[in-house]
């Protein structure tokens, strides 16, 4: 039934009921009418509108839950679908929007995919190129620098050798960037390995006080889910030195139940009002490719915590 016939069927059924009353009622109305036939009227009527907003509140429910879920839905946290009961155009209508949602999220999920694999064979190539390109020419330059230091006489030695000093600086900052662009240690040293070396590196770098736990006795998860863990301690610690003006953070990595626990939490400003930015979004894209769950809180003692749970049993684990 449309739409249409369902509301005039409403308003009919009131209207059909109302006319009955009348006739075989024994209510009756004089000209001009009493004050008694005017209450009657009166109640009657009102009672007629609340059966009618009843019905029609009834009859329309499902297009208002409908229109709430459009205005709320969310691709980042995907799910949301309404039951659809009956065969009639507005079950139609439910199951049409959960399906162009269902469609929407494998299409996110799909092009997201290919945008993060894009973006970390990208940064491998860059590192690769900076390891083998740029350090090379800066440590070529670095051994011409010493052979002319050695033949150079006394004040033009130092400073020759105060620049090379400044060339081997460049050198390990640039060693430290290809590694935060293509986090080797994840193979030589595996998931825990690679995560208290980072841990060390922004320790050593920005003065964070970082303090871990991390188990070692894991399952094996797939080189994708630990790509996901690390990135998104990365860019938790990143924002707990650039945003949060933190000067504490506690780095946890635990087995709970069948999912893998990764946990961050700072003593900094917390979130306050301020919305997600790009690497709050960046990292909940990455947990859904693993089909983790991600959430970034504030801490109620102060600060931010940040929490990934990555399933075992879809990685293989």
């Amino acid at each position: 039934m449309s739409l249409f016939w369902r509301i005039f069927l409403l308003n009919a059924t009131v209207l059909v009921a109302a006319m009955a009353l009348l006739l075989l009622g024994p209510v009756t109305v004089s000209t001009p009418a009493l004050l008694t036939e005017a209450v009657i009227l009166g109640i009657g009527l009102v009672v007629m509108l609340i059966a009618n907003a009843v019905l029609l509140r009834i009859g329309l429910a499902p297009l208002e839950r409908l229109t709430r879920l459009m205005t709320t839905v969310d691709l980042l946290n995907p799910g949301a679908r309404l039951t659809a009961h009956g065969r009639g155009p507005v079950a139609h209508l439910i199951n049409t929007f959960n399906a162009m949602l269902e469609r929407l999220e494998a299409e996110r999920e799909d092009s997201n995919a290919r945008v993060l694999s894009a973006q970390e064979a990208e940064r491998g190539r860059i590192a690769q190129e900076l390891h083998d390109e740029v350090g090379q020419t800066l440590t070529a330059v670095l051994l011409q620098l010493k052979r002319a230091s050695d033949q150079a006489p006394s004040p033009i030695r130092d400073d020759l050798v105060q620049v090379q000093e400044t060339i081997r600086g460049g050198i390990d900052e640039l060693s430290r960037i290809a590694r935060r662009l293509r986090p080797v240690d994840l193979d030589n040293l595996g998931l825990p390995g690679a995560l208290k070396a980072l841990a060390n590196e922004f320790s050593l770098d920005s003065g964070l006080s970082v303090h871990r736990r991390l188990d070692t006795d894991l399952p094996k998860l797939s080189d994708e889910a630990e790509l996901v863990l690390y990135r998104v301690a990365q860019e938790a610690l990143t924002n707990a030195v650039r945003h949060a003006n933190a000067r504490r953070v506690d780095l946890e990595l635990r087995r709970a139940d069948n999912c893998l626990v990764l946990s961050v939490r700072d003593d900094g400003r917390g979130l306050g009002d301020s919305k997600a930015g790009a690497g709050v979004t960046g990292m909940r894209e990455r947990a859904r490719l693993v089909g983790g769950q991600l959430t970034v809180d504030t801490r109620p003692e102060g600060g931010t915590e940040v929490r990934l749970r990555v399933p075992i049993h879809n990685e293989g684990g």
